[in-house]
């Protein structure tokens, strides 16, 4: 494969999608994005139409084809998508109804039940979410029975993006680790749990490893797009895998923490080693043989926004008069589970609190708060995943959130752990989805392709504020069964 040819890289998140276009070293050449809307019918609820991504998509690729001949020489696609969204078609494949997401919370009911009723954790590695895609199906058998009765196909967003490239009904691992069907150590579909969540096998994607060709892009697109020879699709990952390609977290000690609309602290795994009642995420990884695992907190920079839309006050005027300089832990406590939280609770009606507000009190207090509580709630998950034995040696910081050097502080002396800042905005999941594509598409090993990206700062724990920070984390965590009650 020559240096000439070029490989695509999507990204479909929630509110929008992204494409970028590299060459068979992995260098980023152009990107383009276009913004998506998710519907929300009902309290709770969250969809999108399919048909919208196929239109974001489109619009994308035409960005791409406008500004660089260099398009015409893609040979590989790889897609990243937002996980555990449940896409329905029906015989004819055409899709039954919008898209139930992933922070649909919604089928809460249904995913105790299944709990209850199968050896769910055992196999899956992980307790049965309300935001993955099992119980959304539980939801529709009882409350939707005439579209549940149509569905031929169950596909996540980026299997439906797989769909739409290849025509064929094809997954990778590490998106399907996220339904509550697959037998994760084993990485295939478990007849077992598909038959507990009233599903079929039949019913299911085909299965290949990220890092492995999917199909090939169907000549309907391949001429529309201007595209010649074969194409190939990559099996492709779900957004965190990919992330994890992108920012080259593959083996044991590597790891990011992620300061996005949610936060992500996650670990490669060199074995198989759950720990479901911890509510740590389980996951196959995009390569062969290789796990990932994860803590999410449910609002990290959802919560600095939240106090945003209180006062008035953009994020960076809020937390500008912090400076660089950490302080020591404040007096007042936030909690942030503005919309319930995962670990280590798996708790989908806790709310979030401030605690120790006076007449004193000012913006910058509850600015400070906020960016304590969400550091807080990121060392939950490192907490959790260190119980598993994940080593956490070697971190990234990742997403809009380490924008505030001192929430970067912040965070690195709350969690104990030295923290690398990426040098280049380019190692996200679009990157990971287009090195799947070269992986794919050239044979090149995962390793030798997927490395990390170069840092320009490494932002080490402020040694004198560790005791003080240790203290305030242990009535933070003593804060959670207490409003538990009275919530």
């Amino acid at each position: 494969m020559g240096l000439l040819h070029m490989f695509l890289g999507i990204d479909l998140g929630t509110s929008g999608i992204r494409v970028l276009l590299v060459n068979a070293e992995g260098r980023a050449i152009v990107s383009a994005e276009v913004a998506i809307k998710v519907s929300h019918p009902h309290i709770g609820w969250s969809e999108q139409d399919p048909s919208i991504w196929i239109a974001a998509l489109e619009k994308a690729v035409g960005k791409l084809k406008s500004s660089t001949s260099a398009f015409a020489q893609v040979k590989g696609i790889g897609v990243s998508g937002q996980m555990h969204g449940a896409t329905l078609l029906d015989s004819r494949d055409q899709v039954i109804r919008p898209c139930i997401l992933w922070n649909d919370t919604r089928s809460h009911v249904e995913a105790a039940e299944l709990e209850s009723a199968a050896n769910f954790r055992d196999i899956s590695g992980n307790i049965v979410f309300p935001g993955f895609t099992a119980p959304k199906l539980e939801w529709l058998r009882k409350n939707e029975p005439n579209n549940y009765s149509r569905i031929a196909k169950v596909l996540l967003p980026a299997a439906f993006l797989n769909f739409y490239l290849t025509r064929d009904h094809v997954a990778d691992m590490s998106d399907s680790s996220g339904t509550s069907w697959l037998d994760t150590r084993k990485r295939a579909w478990s007849l077992d749990l598909l038959a507990a969540g009233n599903m079929r096998e039949d019913q299911m994607p085909r299965l290949v490893e990220g890092s492995e060709p999917a199909g090939k892009l169907c000549p309907e697109l391949s001429q529309k797009w201007g595209l010649s020879g074969d194409v190939i699709i990559a099996g492709g990952a779900g957004d965190n895998a990919a992330a994890a390609c992108g920012t080259g977290v593959l083996a044991e000690g590597q790891g990011f923490v992620s300061l996005g609309t949610s936060g992500v602290v996650l670990a490669a795994r060199d074995e198989y080693r759950p720990n479901a009642d911890s509510a740590v995420h389980t996951f196959c990884h995009a390569i062969p043989n290789c796990w990932y695992q994860m803590g999410v907190m449910l609002s990290a920079t959802d919560s600095i926004n939240w106090l945003s839309s209180i006062t008035g006050k953009t994020p960076r005027q809020l937390t500008k008069p912090l400076g660089d300089t950490l302080q020591a832990a404040g007096r007042i406590r936030f909690l942030p589970y503005l919309s319930g939280e995962r670990t280590p609770y798996n708790d989908a009606v806790i709310r979030g609190a401030f605690m120790g507000l006076g007449s004193e009190t000012s913006t910058e207090d509850m600015t400070r708060a906020v960016l304590e509580g969400v550091a807080f709630g990121l060392r939950d998950s490192a907490e959790a995943l260190k119980a598993t034995g994940a080593k956490l040696e070697h971190m990234l910081a990742i997403g809009g959130g380490t924008a505030s050097r001192y929430w970067v502080k912040l965070l690195a002396t709350v969690l104990g752990t030295p923290l690398y800042l990426p040098k280049s905005s380019e190692f996200g999941a679009a990157l990971g989805a287009a090195r799947l594509a070269i992986c794919a598409t050239t044979g090149v090993a995962a390793r030798d392709i997927m490395s990390s990206p170069a840092t320009f700062d490494c932002v080490a724990p402020e040694a004198s504020l560790i005791e003080t920070y240790d203290q305030a984390y242990v009535a933070f965590r003593a804060s959670y069964p207490r409003i538990k009650d009275i919530q």
